[in-house]
């Protein structure tokens, strides 16, 4: 091989090693970049940030948004003082007083319990089957649900931290206590993201009127969009 081609193959192979050098920068980049979701309800918008040290249900939702999935379902199951649910895609388009929570896209995701990641007010977490036919307490592939909870003096989250042998660091008492949030519910479901804006919604949709099963009178529908 002569020297002209020799330095030709040189400069390419340069050229390659900087393209996949850059390309590997903007992927670690992209992995760690925080991404947010707005849900839009008729009591006004949400905005979450989705974490990303649960990567199997950051993944999935950031899929099921892009995809339309959400669009026009309904937060079917909600509870003053506890939460408000939505994500079954039986939901969209349902009859009025019919009975919800049983649809999913046909998967579970595995759980991803972390000790930072709890339920104050506000988190957004997965639902889940019961532990009786679900004792890996995977999660269902679309269904999730929003905190309200209420707040707990200090005596009352120590009993429920031995009761449930969690341990909960000083900073996530001090948010039970003045914040609140459901912390029989920690490391139990998998708390995927927060709400950073719109918290009085929450207490919005969770104050409708709502049938014997929970389900608002009038539907509740959502909408939900990444923001770049």
């Amino acid at each position: 091989m002569n020297r002209k081609k020799l330095t030709f193959l040189a400069f390419f192979l340069l050229i390659f090693s900087v393209s996949f050098s850059q390309n590997a920068k903007k992927q670690e980049i992209k992995k760690d970049t925080e991404t947010y979701v707005l849900v839009e309800t008729p009591y006004g918008n949400m905005k979450f940030l989705l974490y990303n040290d649960t990567p199997l249900h950051r993944e999935n939702f950031i899929k099921l948004v892009k995809n339309g999935f959400f669009d026009g379902l309904l937060f079917h199951r909600v509870i003053n003082n506890f939460m408000i649910q939505g994500g079954d895609p039986k939901s969209k388009n349902a009859k009025a007083g019919e009975m919800l929570g049983n649809g999913g896209p046909g998967y579970t995701i595995p759980a991803e319990f972390r000790p930072n990641r709890f339920h104050k007010k506000g988190a957004l977490a997965a639902a889940r089957q019961g532990d009786a036919v679900n004792p890996k307490k995977e999660s269902s592939g679309s269904q999730f649900y929003i905190v309200q909870g209420q707040k707990y003096d200090e005596r009352t989250l120590k009993m429920i931290a031995m009761q449930r042998n969690l341990t909960m660091t000083d900073e996530q008492i001090e948010i039970y206590k003045t914040i609140g949030g459901t912390p029989f519910l920690d490391n139990d479901y998998t708390v995927f993201g927060e709400i950073v804006e719109g918290l009085d919604v929450i207490d919005k949709i969770a104050t409708v009127t709502c049938d014997r099963n929970n389900r608002p009178i009038e539907d509740v529908k959502m909408k939900i969009r990444i923001i770049e």
